[in-house]
C-alpha cells in the first residue's frame, strides 16, 4: 500500500486527484493540502508518513520545489511526482534535480492519476510527451555546436520575399495586456481568477487569450506556454 500526499491548490484539481487516489486499492491517500506551509506542516508531524508525493509547482505561497526538497529530506525514499501547467525546460529540469522522478503536465493529466502513480512506483518515469520533447530540444541545442546548429522552426523563422529568414518575432508581437494573461496562463490560473487580478470582465479576458492565440497560431493554453517559452515571450 502506498501513501500518498497531495499537494494542490485548485480545489477542484484536488480533489480529483485525492479521489483516483482513494478508489486505487493499491494506494492510501495520507493527505490532501493547498499550500506549501500545510504541506510543510504535515510533513514535519513525525506521525505522518509517505511514499509518493504529487505536488503542483505553482502554489499560493511559494513553489512545490520546496515541498519536494523538504519531503526528501524527511523520507528520502518517497516518490516524487509534478503535475503542473508549466512546461518549460526550466520547471522542468528543476524539479527533476529537487528530486521528481516524473512530470506530468495539466493539459495531458491522465483520467486515472492513481495508475500513473503505480507506473511509477514500479519504476517507470512517467512524463508527457509535450515535455520531453521540450526537454530534448534543449538537451540537443546544448550539445550540438553553435556552427551546426539545425535551423530555426518555421515559427520563429520564416523565409521572406527575398528568400533569407525573417527576424525571431520580438516581445512586441503581443500587447501589454496579452503579455500579462499569457503570464497568468502560464501560471495555471483560471480565466475568472485572471479577470479577477487584471480588473477586467471574463469575457474581457478570453477576448485577449483569443487575441495572442492567433498571434501565436496556437489553439490550447499548454500550446500557447509551449510556443511562448520556446519564441522568448515568457
Amino acid at each position: 500500500m502506498w501513501r500518498v500526499l497531495v499537494v494542490e491548490d485548485d480545489a477542484g484539481m484536488r480533489e480529483f486527484f485525492a479521489g483516483s487516489v482513494a478508489r486505487c486499492n493499491q494506494l492510501a491517500l495520507a493527505a490532501s493540502v493547498g499550500t506549501v506551509a500545510q504541506a510543510r506542516a504535515w510533513l514535519d508531524d513525525p506521525s505522518n508518513m509517505v511514499d509518493v508525493l504529487l505536488t503542483d509547482l505553482g502554489l499560493p505561497d511559494g513553489s512545490g520545489l520546496e515541498v519536494i526538497r523538504h519531503c526528501l529530506s524527511l523520507h528520502p525514499r518517497c516518490e516524487p511526482l509534478v503535475i503542473s501547467m508549466f512546461g518549460d525546460e526550466a520547471n522542468v529540469l528543476a524539479s527533476i534535480e529537487a528530486g521528481a522522478l516524473g512530470y506530468i503536465h495539466k493539459d495531458a493529466a491522465p483520467d486515472d492519476i492513481a495508475q500513473t502513480i503505480l507506473d511509477m512506483c514500479g519504476g517507470a518515469s512517467p512524463i508527457s510527451p509535450m515535455i520531453a520533447r521540450r526537454v530534448l530540444s534543449k538537451y540537443r541545442s546544448d550539445r550540438v555546436p553553435a556552427g551546426d546548429a539545425p535551423p530555426r522552426r518555421a515559427v520563429d523563422a520564416q523565409p521572406d520575399d527575398a528568400g533569407s529568414p525573417a527576424p525571431a518575432r520580438p516581445r512586441s508581437l503581443l500587447s501589454v495586456r496579452e503579455q500579462e494573461v499569457l503570464a497568468y496562463i502560464a501560471r495555471g490560473y483560471s480565466y475568472a481568477e485572471i479577470a479577477r487580478l487584471q480588473g477586467l470582465s471574463v469575457h474581457t479576458v478570453q477576448s485577449h487569450i483569443k487575441n495572442l492565440y492567433a498571434k501565436l497560431s496556437v489553439h490550447s493554453r499548454s500550446e500557447a506556454v509551449f510556443e511562448a517559452t520556446y519564441m522568448g515571450l515568457l
